[in-house]
């Protein structure tokens, strides 16, 4: 059974920083799946934040680049979100997604994704 599990959420001031973490279980070959990272605040649609490719490749919104950086370890199947700088405007919850395709130019919408973990709340102060 697949899984996706976060954890490392919390609250920060500006600023501040916090490190997301994804545990997967029950993919069969990892390595191919895009991974990613989506926010959603109340009133909002959910947003693409970050995706990592099988490949190695990293895509970002525009509104986290240099602030934040996405990687993951497919030796354990996990995903991580280094936040960095955080605002207030990234005050959300913040799910881990996966698809098994390349990242490609969907990558931020919602419906590329068949798979998803339970969230995990961000807050931040100013």
């Amino acid at each position: 059974q697949v899984q996706l599990v976060e954890s490392g959420g919390g609250s920060v001031q500006a600023g501040g920083s916090l490190r997301l973490s994804c545990a997967a279980s029950g993919f069969a070959a990892y390595g191919f799946y895009c991974m990613a990272w989506l926010r959603q605040v109340p009133g909002k649609e959910r947003e693409g934040v970050a995706a990592s490719g099988s490949n190695g490749g990293t895509v970002y919104v525009d509104a986290v680049k240099g602030r934040f950086a996405i990687s993951r370890d497919n030796a354990k199947n996990a995903l991580y979100l280094q936040m960095n700088s955080l605002k207030p405007e990234d005050t959300g919850m913040y799910y881990c997604a996966a698809v098994r395709a390349w990242c490609g130019g969907s990558w931020s919408r919602p419906s590329f994704y068949n798979y998803w973990g339970q969230g995990t709340q961000v807050t931040v102060s100013s």
